[in-house]
């Protein structure tokens, strides 16, 4: 499926122009990259949300400008802290058959057995950088841990393989593991201090024992 988006080449000046714009529900960007010269552009926010939400930040977004289809990429944004309306847009023009690196977002499916017996799941890494073709670029990659008890972990070098394209981030980074239930260890830590207390409680009556032989 191509998602179209109709943009146009804006004025940069006045700067009042811009406020106009975004009040009327327009983003602002550019468009820069293979075969194309930096250009300034304008459009309808509502548009490259919609693409943005149903098909993710790695969506292939193809460009109508003067009569032109530019296909593009999403390469940063700027939105409105309180809004979240996109101020500003970064689109980079590729080349079809051309590799490009993004990151793309790692989803964790299935129930951990490790949680089941009362452990808690963990996750430390939430994108991995991959390459690959325009067309192929993933919007999220999966890893089941359903299999993963209390003390297993999972790391890139985990994640499922695709002839589609290629993990680049190094294969031993940590993605997330089965930690122990918070409330055993917090017994653990208390019979530990518990022992502690107990030997020093020791340890002084021994040393007043002796005191009181002297």
């Amino acid at each position: 499926m191509t998602n179209k988006l109709q943009v146009s080449k804006r004025e940069l000046r006045p700067r009042s122009l811009r406020t106009k714009l975004r009040n009327e529900g327009k983003a602002l960007g550019v468009v820069y990259g293979y075969k194309v010269d930096s250009t300034p552009i304008v459009f309808d926010e509502m548009d490259l949300r919609k693409i943005l939400r149903d098909h993710g930040d790695n969506a292939l977004i193809e460009l109508h400008f003067d009569g032109n289809k530019i296909n593009t990429l999403v390469h940063g944004s700027e939105t409105n802290p309180f809004t979240n309306f996109y101020q500003h847009v970064e689109f980079m023009a590729v080349k079809m058959d051309e590799e490009t690196e993004v990151e793309a977002d790692i989803v964790l499916v299935g129930d951990a057995k490790g949680v089941k017996e009362g452990g808690y799941l963990a996750q430390s890494l939430y994108k991995v950088t991959v390459s690959a073709t325009p067309a192929n670029i993933p919007e999220r990659i999966e890893l089941d841990v359903s299999d993963l008890e209390i003390g297993d972990s999972v790391t890139v070098a985990d994640l499922p393989e695709d002839k589609s394209y290629t993990i680049v981030s190094e294969p031993d980074m940590h993605i997330a593991s089965v930690n122990e239930p918070v409330a055993e260890v917090e017994e653990e830590s208390e019979e530990a201090s518990s022992e502690g207390e107990a030997s020093e409680t020791s340890s002084e009556e021994t040393e007043e024992s002796a005191e009181d032989k002297e």
